[in-house]
């Protein structure tokens, strides 16, 4: 059965300040959708509050039939929406290989080595520096350890926070099959994404963020041919 992830009057407050003003939208299986906004339109306070890493004021976040609002970051992950996080994160003082590891959810030896052999397979740089300490990876490799972490835990949806955030544009490009062959899977992908470009080329639905309020919602091809529309939204922040 497929799933979709249903946004339904999202608020959010953040230091007593509203962020995020009722909002609505959803994130289909197996596409490429994108929001987007200037910086401090509330991109980053959404997918937090999807993920559960912060708490939402009013409104639901529903995967499916089931309701995430207020489940903590591991539930929400267990299940289905894994979070990849802006900035390249990872766990510095372990291998490449016991970051993948510690992201995988089924604990079998034969789950672990599938989910291994899956992102290896994507990102082969990784296979080649497994036993290396991540700590020593450039931005480029810590950001496909950050989203083998996705991967490896076989998630419905990817939620992608600033794929592009400092990384060379080869980089970017490999990073960004990555997403292509994910929703070619059945993977669903919400990509937040300053690069407005690089998002309205990968993604088939778009969605755009003004001061936390919810300005655009519909085909990416729409933003394309009417640029008015975005350049309206990162010129009123």
């Amino acid at each position: 059965m497929t799933r979709s992830i249903t946004v339904q009057n999202l608020t959010v407050a953040r230091g007593g300040k509203r962020v995020i003003h009722d909002i609505s939208f959803g994130v289909a299986p197996g596409q490429i959708s994108a929001l987007l906004g200037a910086n401090g339109a509330g991109k980053s306070s959404t997918v937090m509050a999807l993920a559960g890493a912060i708490p939402t004021d009013s409104g639901k976040v529903r995967l499916g039939d089931e309701t995430l609002t207020g489940l903590s970051p591991d539930r929400i992950r267990r299940h289905g929406v894994a979070l990849v996080p802006e900035g390249h994160r990872v766990l510095g003082q372990l291998s490449v290989e016991d970051n993948l590891l510690v992201a995988a959810l089924d604990p079998s030896a034969t789950a672990r080595r599938a989910g291994l052999d899956r992102v290896y397979e994507i990102f082969p740089e990784l296979a080649e520096r497994r036993r290396q300490q991540a700590s020593d990876l450039s931005g480029g490799q810590k950001q496909m350890v950050a989203m083998g972490q996705a991967f490896i835990a076989r998630p419905d949806f990817m939620i992608v926070d600033e794929l592009s955030l400092g990384l060379a544009p080869t980089v970017v490009r490999r990073l960004a099959e990555a997403l292509k062959l994910a929703a070619s899977q059945g993977i669903g992908v919400l990509l937040i994404e300053q690069f407005a470009k690089l998002a309205l080329d990968l993604a088939r639905h778009a969605m755009v963020l003004e001061r936390g309020r919810l300005v655009y919602d519909g085909p990416s091809a729409t933003l394309r041919e009417n640029p008015e529309i975005l350049h309206g939204a990162y010129l009123a922040q």
